[in-house]
Order: structure tokens, then sequence, then C-alpha cells
């Protein structure tokens, strides 16, 4: 009967023995032939040797084969074989490298053993997928459960770390791996040379980097990309002139660095010079640096030829349309270029992500396109149901600058954790459209949930109680601001300041303000006492107002028409003519006033008479 039954089952195989089986499977997984790999699984209902399935899954990893990877672990729980420490440690890196986390979470909850590997693919995978505070929690779990971290553990943790700018964690980290055998480990080192530069410690940054016995172009790219996320872009620069002189290659992620760092008119030489190293060195044809040059064109003032590069290419790609797009979006004349090229993406059929929402968001808000700001939001909930905060932030702004204030506040609520720029965006709304005293609730909301507000936050408070007369109110904000957050007044705010005082007829307490200030006082200053001075009729310092936007700013036409105005007001209108004759000698004239309405799919200016 014995006999009989393994005759039957060679036949029903093919393959007369799992040696030979894992055989076969190895040598098409080698090859990188999965679909005939799987084919076998198909044909073999049960493989009761676990290590059979290992090479597939290994394949489904490295290609990122999320369908097939599904599939040869539902086969494995179909098949009843109890999964080994090892293969749960593939299935967690597995469900990591697809994206999804719960999943791989799920496996490792569940593993009744684990190694300092499986810890580790669980940290990694958490920190790759941007959940760095639960990355930062498994490791501390690790830490109690007995387990000792290895180089990769590190690595992996810095980096939840680095992402957070939780420089305070990462030095006790540090301080564990100084304790380590991984001191000198060049994985580790890079690592800590990330976290110190991109949270602003360049000097420490700089100082590990310099003890470093060795040094790869990871480790070159952390100093060369902190330097520019922190705006030092000579020192950006020079690091990255200073690895070609040791004679080390860059690689893509060099250059996309490096040209970060690009930005204003000056750096367009520097731009051009990057762009012939990378046509020499011929990565001309990565994603990621065609748009970082475009991104770096455009961001230096060039945005001609961030075009043609973009129009070079063979094929659009998402990283190029969103460098593109994004800088269209931030470039105030060319918000419809950005239109027209948001088009083109959806002609493509091309993949969105969320930067290019957010760019083309703000354009709506900019241009009060208020219809296309809601068939973006419909896009983004149905790519994403819970999008992330800047998509939020995004929403919120789009929606207040479009008049649709309990939109906007919607769009705050369904933000699960929001962060400083969300309550000002709203606050900012509030303030616009007139409902100051919301604006200061929501602020004291702020408050109490122990949130910290920024110069920005403030702007928008003082802008709020300007435009609603809550002098008081905003004299004490503006106090609050200097005495309780040691936030340092900008122009900007004492502009909304004096702007506050000359609305509520305080023209004299206004005037003071300007005086005690300590940085040259602007035109926006000026000229709110000007304009406040014709309202109330305060002619002789409406003269010292004028004389200084004269000075500041010569060839704009409102500030004569205002003083010429004060002048015709009192009667004196010899001065009000000569207000008028000195436009004319001048060659100033006003710009006539216009307001744009959208009628169908055409939107029309209408000028005001003069």
């Amino acid at each position: 009967m014995n006999r009989v039954w393994k005759v039957t089952v060679r036949h029903l195989t093919g393959i007369t023995t799992p040696t030979a089986i894992q055989s076969k499977i190895k040598s098409l997984c080698n090859s990188g032939r999965l679909k005939e790999a799987l084919n076998i699984l198909d044909s073999k209902p049960i493989l009761l040797d676990l290590s059979l399935y290992s090479p597939i899954l290994q394949l489904c990893i490295n290609s990122r084969a999320e369908k097939e990877g599904r599939f040869v672990h539902d086969h494995i729980l179909g098949s009843g074989l109890n999964l080994d420490l090892h293969f749960n440690t593939k299935l967690v890196i597995f469900y990591s490298k697809i994206g999804d986390i719960k999943a791989a979470y799920d496996v490792f909850d569940k593993m009744s053993s684990r190694s300092v590997v499986s810890w580790t693919a669980m940290i990694s995978g958490f920190a790759q997928n941007g959940y760095s505070k639960d990355a930062l929690e498994t490791f501390q779990e690790m830490r109690y459960s007995g387990v000792k971290g290895n180089q990769f553990t590190y690595g992996s943790v810095l980096k939840a770390c680095t992402s957070m700018l939780c420089l305070e964690v990462g030095k006790q980290i540090q301080g564990c791996i100084v304790k380590s055998i991984f001191l000198d480990n060049l994985f580790v080192q890079s690592a800590l040379v990330c976290l110190h530069s991109q949270c602003g410690r360049m000097e420490d940054a700089q100082y590990l980097f310099e003890r470093m016995l060795e040094r790869d172009t990871v480790s070159w790219n952390a100093l060369i990309g902190g330097y520019a996320v922190q705006g030092l872009a000579d020192d950006s620069f020079g690091t990255f002139q200073s690895m070609l002189r040791d004679g080390m290659m860059p690689d893509q992620f060099t250059f996309g660095s490096v040209l970060s760092a690009c930005g204003g008119g000056k750096a367009l030489i520097k731009v051009k010079q990057i762009h012939g190293l990378i046509i020499h060195l011929g990565f001309g044809s990565y994603e990621i640096v065609t748009g970082s040059l475009i991104d770096a064109y455009a961001k230096s003032g060039s945005v001609r030829s961030a075009k043609l590069l973009y129009d070079s290419m063979p094929e659009k790609d998402l990283i190029s349309c969103t460098a593109l797009i994004t800088r269209y979006a931030h470039a105030g004349r060319y918000r419809m270029e950005a239109l027209g090229l948001f088009g083109e993406i959806i002609q493509m059929q091309m993949r969105m992500d969320s930067i290019i929402l957010c760019s083309m968001l703000n354009v709506c808000a900019n241009l009060a396109l208020l219809s296309l700001g809601r068939q973006i939001h419909a896009a983004a909930l149905k790519k994403q149901p819970s999008y992330d905060v800047a998509m939020g932030n995004a929403f919120i702004d789009m929606y207040a600058k479009s008049g649709e204030i309990e939109d906007a506040n919607r769009a705050f609520d369904d933000i699960k954790e929001k962060n400083v720029i969300s309550w000002t965006s709203l606050i900012s709304g509030y303030g616009k459209h007139g409902y100051g005293e919301k604006a200061i609730k929501l602020f004291e909301k702020m408050e109490d949930n122990k949130l910290k507000p920024n110069d920005v936050t403030f702007l928008t408070l003082l802008f709020a109680c300007s435009h609603t007369g809550m002098t008081t109110k905003g004299w004490e904000c503006f106090t609050s601001m200097v005495n309780k957050y040691k936030i340092s007044p900008r122009v900007e705010h004492y502009a909304c300041m004096v702007d506050l005082f000359a609305r509520g007829g305080q023209l004299e307490e206004a005037y003071e303000l300007v005086l005690q200030m300590s940085i040259r006082p602007s035109t926006s200053i000026w000229g709110s006492i000007l304009g406040a001075c014709r309202i109330y009729g305060n002619m002789s310092l409406g003269e010292v107002a004028a004389r200084h936007l004269f000075d500041l700013d010569p060839k704009k036409a409102v500030n004569y028409v205002s003083l010429a105005g004060i002048y015709a007001a009192a009667g004196l209108w010899d001065d009000a003519c000569k207000m008028r004759k000195l436009m004319k000698d001048r060659g100033i004239e006003k710009d006539p006033a216009w307001s744009s309405i959208q009628c169908m799919k055409k939107k029309f200016q209408l000028l005001a008479a003069s």
C-alpha cells in the first residue's frame, strides 16, 4: 500500500523529491523567473518543507512583488506548516517593503521567539514607512526584553529620530552606541552624522564626520544634505567639492542634496556647473537628478531652463513633474502654467502624489479656484482617506482663502495630529474674513493644547485684531509674543501693530511705536499711517508719512494720491494740485483697480473707473 501511495504522489507532483523541487525553485529564483517558480506552488497543493518557500519569498522581497508575496504567505498558511523564526522575519521584511506595516506587525506580534534580526526588521519597517514613534517604542521594547541591537538596529532607530528631529532621544541612543562595539561602524557613524546635521547641530555633525576613519558616499551625502537643509548653501557646495577632491564618486543622492541647496539668482552659475558634471558622469537619465535640476533651475530664477529641461525628457516622470509644478505654484506669475501642467499630468494618467496635490491646492487658493480645489480634495480622499498633516493644512488654506471658512474648519477637524501650521492657517482664515474673536479663541485653545505658537501665528493674530478693531487685544498679543514667547518682532509685526492703532484712530500711539522700533520702518508701516491720516484728517502727520514714502518708494502712485486727498479734504486745493502735478512731472500714473470673476470656463477682469 505504501509503495502505491509513493508512486501516486510522484505521478501527481511530476518532480520526484523535495530536494529536486527545491533545486528547481532555487534555479528559477536565481534567474528572477518568479512566475515559473510560483507555477510550481500552484501545481503542488502541499509542500511539506518550509525551505522550499524561502527563495520565492526572497525574490518577492527583492522585486517588491506584492501580489505574489501575499500568495506565498496564503499558500503556506493553507498547507498547515508552522512558520519558524527565520521565515517569520522574512515575512516582516516583505510586508514592510510593500508598505503594509499593519500586516508586518501582525506577523511580528504573533512570533513566539524573536532574534535581533526580527526586532531590527520591525524597527526598520516602522522607520521606512514613516512610523517613527512606533520605531522608537519597538526599540525600547527590544531593550527591555534583553536583546542587544546590531549596527542595522541602531541605523534604523537613528533614522526614526532624524525624521522626527528628535535630537535628545538620538543622543540617548548615541550613548548606547558608545558603550557597544558599533561605535566605529561606518553605517552607524553615517546615521549619527545625518541625525545631528538634520537637527541643525552642524558643528557636532562635522566633528563626527572628521573623526571617521573611513567614509563612503552615504556619509558624505549626510553632511552635504545637512548643510543644504540648514540653508548653508556655500558649506554644502564646499563639502561637495571636498568630496570630489577626496576621490569619492558622487551618486544621484549627492547631486539631489547639493542641488537642493542652490537657490537665488547667484546660484544659477553653480547649478549650470553641477549640470555639466552630471552629464559628464552619466547621471542625466536618473529621475531624482533630473527632478532636482528642474527644481534648482526654477529656484535660481531660470524657470525657462527648468521648462526646457522638462520638455527635453523623452518620458516624463513623477519626480520631474512634481519639481516643476511645485516651482510654478510658488512663483506667483507662473500659476497659470501650473494649471496647464496639471492638465498634462491628468492626460498622461500619471499617478499623483501628495506634493503635487498640495502644490495645486496652493494654486487654487491664490487664484480662488474653489471648484478645482474641491475636485482635488475629492481626488485626495479617493487616493488616501486618511491624508497627512501637510495635505490637511493645504485644504485649510485653500478653503479659507476661497471664503469657505466652514469647510476650512471641517478640514481642520479632520486632521488627527495638528501642527502649528494647522492652527495658524485656520487663525489666518478667521482673521481675513472678519472673525477676530474666533481667531483669538482658537489661539487660546492652541495654547491649552500646549502647542507653542511661532512668529507667523502672531502675525495672523495681529492681522485679525487689526481688521476687526480689537486694539486692546492686539496689543496684548504683541506683548505676549515679546515677553512670554521671547519672539523678536519683525517689520511685519510692527506694520500690523501700526495699522491696528491707525485704524482705531490712535495716530499718535502709532507714530510713537514707529519711533521706538529697533528696525527701519517699511513702506507698509508709513502707508498705514498715511492712509489713516487721510481718514482722520491729520495733515501734519500725513505729510511726515508721505515724505518717508516718497523716499522709500518714489514711483508708487497711491502715496501721492493719498496726500493729495488729505489736502483736498482740508480745502488746500493748491497743495492738492501740486501733488497731482508732481505725479505728472515724475511720469507716475495710478494703475486702475480691477476684479475678476469666473463665468463657466472663462475668467473675466472688470476694470474700475478712474
